[in-house]
């Protein structure tokens, strides 16, 4: 297999952003539906929906190895996204720092409804666990 260019690398990592933010728009959906089917005890959906988080999140994951290898790549084992962006001539450069920054936002609430949705299922558990075991102690401080 033939080296890349930097024009290749550089399309290579902005398709890697594009696909990302696909699938952020679809795990933002997934993360909905997970909080509505906890909310509505609905174990079977919740199995379901675990079923697609896991390969999409799996993806993103490969997408963000082959980003970080593609910016090392181009400017050093030290380099990052922004060092990656501000080297881009103009127009690409834009068009970049916009996906990217959309990424970013995207990632940020994808990350607080899966807290979410965790602190549901916790508080869930809890209250279950307390329910069919009683309290240990009843009057001591939480």
């Amino acid at each position: 297999m033939s080296k890349m260019t930097r024009d290749q690398a550089v399309a290579k990592l902005a398709a890697g952003i594009q696909a990302d933010l696909a699938a952020s728009s679809t795990l933002l959906e997934l993360l909905e539906r997970q909080f509505d089917a906890a909310l509505r005890h609905r174990s079977a959906q919740l199995a379901e929906l675990a079923d697609l988080l896991m390969p999409a999140l799996e993806a993103m994951e490969q997408r963000r190895v082959q980003r970080v290898a593609l910016v090392r790549a181009l400017l050093g084992p030290d380099a990052d996204m922004a060092q990656l962006i501000a080297s881009l001539a103009a127009p690409t450069r834009a068009a970049v720092a916009a996906d990217w920054h959309a990424l970013e936002q995207m990632v940020l609430e994808c990350k607080r409804l899966n807290a979410r949705n965790s602190a549901l299922v916790t508080e869930q558990y809890s209250i279950m666990q307390r329910v069919l075991h009683g309290e240990e102690q009843t009057y001591a401080p939480r």
